[in-house]
């Protein structure tokens, strides 16, 4: 009788659960579903200008098509099994498609810090003083963009293949442990040594971006903020005064390096709390999920401020001429 009772227990409140999450998950899917859009759409765009215009085509498109990319994997990775858990759905799983996911997320997510990291530092390096003792790097910056943007693949792809090597498919939905990849995975079994290799290189791959974006950041508001004392000083010069796209470029990755510092250090915090707490907060939980995909779902969106050529009518134009010829 009392195993019956908690049995019936365990199962009202696993129905109070998934009622509570089922508001989350349609959250979760309007954020999914526009940052998927909006990624796939300056995708789409930097892909159309690279093939079609190359005329009209910037030195920084190559690394935000990177990362507009990595953006929607993550989001699209991440956000969809934590909806299909919301809605209180449990599919089969296999371990290959555990392993893929975690893989695909894990790696799109150093991308998506490699990249904004170079795109900081691109830009840092872009408005440079001229004669600087940086000249050297300035003149030679478009034929590292390449090469670097390889390597970030490269090192990241090798970093999270122990996801493929340790990761499962969970069996009984009862399985939960201290090593538990929620909502569907888990490890296979858990080796110090290497838990420890494998953190140790992800702390010292994100501090080392973590660092460039710091001083990229910094050297780009000394940069601004030595400009607009300028303009204050040349009163007569109406144009000079006015903002640079240069300058608007700017602005715009330094917001992109505050969202993503906020975002990263918010979520490090509550994975880390939530991974060593003492029981599971499905709430907590729910939230850390929300906001490990926010940097993603806004990122094209604050690009867009800067990005006049989604907003011109020949760009739409000369799609539609390409379909019906």
């Amino acid at each position: 009788m009392d195993m019956l009772s908690m049995a019936g227990t365990s199962q009202r409140d696993r129905h109070s659960m998934i009622s509570r999450d089922t508001p989350f998950g349609v959250f979760l899917s309007i954020q999914t579903g526009v940052g998927f859009l909006g990624n796939c759409l300056l995708f789409t765009l930097y892909m159309y200008t690279f093939f079609t215009l190359p005329h009209k085509r910037k030195p920084a498109d190559g690394i935000l098509a990177h990362l507009t990319l990595a953006n929607s994997l993550t989001v699209l990775f991440r956000g969809v099994p934590n909806i299909i858990r919301s809605f209180g759905m449990r599919p089969e799983t296999s371990d290959t498609e555990c392993k893929l996911v975690l893989y695909i997320q894990r790696v799109t997510r150093g991308i998506s810090l490699c990249t904004t990291s170079l795109q900081s530092s691109f830009q840092a390096v872009t408005i440079a003083v001229s004669g600087c003792k940086w000249a050297w790097l300035k003149n030679n910056i478009f034929t590292l963009i390449q090469p670097s943007i390889f390597f970030c693949w490269i090192i990241n792809m090798v970093m999270y293949s122990e996801v493929i090597l340790n990761i499962v498919a969970i069996r009984n939905a009862s399985d939960v442990t201290s090593w538990y990849y929620r909502p569907f995975c888990k490890l296979s079994m858990y080796n110090h040594q290497v838990s420890m290799v494998f953190l140790s290189s992800m702390i010292i791959q994100d501090s080392l971006f973590l660092f460039l974006m710091a001083c990229s950041s910094i050297y780009m508001v000394t940069v601004l903020t030595k400009h607009h004392r300028t303009a204050q000083s040349i009163r007569s010069s109406a144009r000079y005064s006015g903002s640079s796209p240069e300058r608007k470029a700017t602005q715009v990755i330094l917001t992109l390096v505050c969202c993503f510092v906020f975002f990263y250090w918010t979520n490090s915090f509550l994975t880390a709390y939530t991974q060593f707490g003492n029981k599971l907060n499905w709430q907590l939980e729910n939230i850390n999920n929300f906001i490990s995909s926010c940097y993603p779902t806004i990122c094209p969106f604050i690009l867009m401020i800067n990005e006049k050529r989604i907003s011109r009518v020949h760009f739409f134009n000369s799609r539609t001429r390409i379909f019906f010829h």
